[in-house]
């Protein structure tokens, strides 16, 4: 898939645990291992909005498009 993301590298950086980012943006761990595998086929605004917020980001460090026709 074109759309890769990096949520788990954003987290990393900031030092914290899948559990503290649940808690915090309101959705529990099972959702939120969703959108870090890159299975979830939408997400909302309003939680990209509490992740960056969250992880004191913006949405381009956590969604990365990539050319699958580049190598």
């Amino acid at each position: 898939m074109p759309i890769v993301v990096n949520l788990d590298v954003v987290m990393a950086k900031r030092k914290m645990s899948s559990g503290e980012l649940a808690e915090k943006i309101g959705i529990s761990q099972a959702n939120l291992s969703i959108l870090k595998t890159g299975k979830a086929k939408a997400i909302r605004f309003s939680t990209m909005e509490a992740i960056c917020r969250a992880l004191e980001c913006q949405p381009g460090d956590i969604l990365e498009y990539r050319d699958l026709d580049e190598g």
